[in-house]
């Protein structure tokens, strides 16, 4: 690594995407010690605090860890089948993960937006919907998960939905109820009552104290996958950049589908979002679903789901039919929220208080 960054601006964030690049390709191998955080300030011609920052970043996403008095050492693997791990120690979250969750979003940040748009919108609020959603809502989503997310998709990947056990069902009926569905033991308990009330038969997987045990995906003979890769629900488990990885090399390996559930990812404690599956998948086998729920308020009944491309034409030939569930003035709503940056705002508020507070409320 001889090339310097030169920018002033979120030098820490560029340093930690060099390094995980680095890490992934294999110059710096699983166990081996990370540069000193003086040394590398150094080599970089930067200060010690970013290195320290950059440094975070990689523990937090599972590239590496921190060892008393030795440094910072490597813990990706790029070998399959890397963890058989049974057992944690993460107390189950205390709340069901949607409708007893209390609300932190500005209510008077709210009530301006709703009025902004019944000024700005007028009788525009009265018309149905277009059936994948409104394109107001659909673009400015698109240019939302490509800045914080790095998912870079076209407004039309996008299709919108009240909320998550909706595009559940659409799941179903797009793959067609005869596959078999792998899902988290433990998990939400509506995912396996909303997949098998569609007629689907549902594999439970055991997890390990970083994602499904290895063992376990190796055996299933599941079509599709349901993970929720950061907190699932109720272990509070976060999978490690190794197991996301061993998840999309299981779906290429089987010719799969993931659906990736990320309910809970935009209220992490860290600096950056937590790479999707979405992002990293080469091979387009990665289903993406989030919700405003967790967000904003559990009373806004709005997710969304963004599909690789190669399921596009699948989907319009298949679903393409369905109205959408979500009226129109809330569309309009989470639009401007997006557009204008109150939603990041309030995004970039809760996760500060939560560094503050050493993130132990972040389940």
């Amino acid at each position: 690594m001889n090339k310097k960054i030169d920018s002033k601006q979120y030098i820490y964030r560029k340093l930690y995407e060099m390094l995980k690049k680095e890490i992934v390709i294999g110059a710096y191998q699983y166990g081996s010690r990370l540069p000193s955080k003086r040394t590398l300030a150094e080599k970089m011609g930067i200060s010690v605090i970013p290195v320290e920052h950059a440094y975070e970043l990689l523990c937090e996403e599972g590239y590496a860890e921190a060892r008393a008095r030795s440094g910072y050492f490597v813990i990706y693997q790029k070998d399959d089948f890397i963890s058989n791990r049974s057992e944690w120690d993460i107390e189950p979250l205390p709340l069901n993960r949607t409708h007893e969750a209390k609300s932190d979003f500005p209510y008077t940040v709210l009530a301006k937006t709703m009025r902004r748009v019944l000024l700005d919108y007028q009788e525009k609020i009265m018309i149905k919907s277009p059936n994948h959603g409104c394109p107001e809502l659909r673009q400015a989503l698109s240019h939302y998960l490509a800045r914080s997310c790095g998912i870079e998709v076209r407004p039309e990947q996008i299709i919108i939905g009240s909320g998550a056990e909706y595009l559940y069902g659409l799941v179903v009926q797009l793959f067609g109820n005869d596959r078999l569905f792998g899902i988290e033991n433990p998990s939400y308990e509506k995912i396996r009552r909303v997949y098998q009330a569609h007629g689907i038969q549902c594999d439970l997987l055991k997890l390990g104290s970083d994602g499904i045990q290895s063992v376990e995906l190796e055996q299933t003979k599941a079509a599709v996958l349901h993970v929720t890769p950061f907190h699932s629900f109720p272990s509070g488990i976060t999978a490690s950049a190794s197991k996301r990885m061993e998840y999309l090399r299981w779906a290429e390996k089987h010719g799969g589908f993931i659906v990736e559930d990320n309910y809970d990812a935009e209220l992490t404690v860290s600096r950056k979002n937590e790479d999707t599956l979405f992002s990293l998948s080469q091979n387009g086998s990665v289903i993406y679903l989030n919700t405003f729920t967790r967000t904003i308020a559990p009373s806004i009944r709005v997710g969304y789901m963004v599909l690789p491309e190669q399921l596009l034409a699948d989907f319009e030939r298949k679903l393409s039919f369905y109205s959408c569930t979500v009226p129109v003035f809330e569309q309009y709503v989470l639009a401007e929220l997006l557009q204008n940056g109150d939603f990041e705002r309030h995004i970039n508020r809760v996760r500060r208080r939560r560094r503050r507070k050493g993130g132990a409320d972040c389940l």
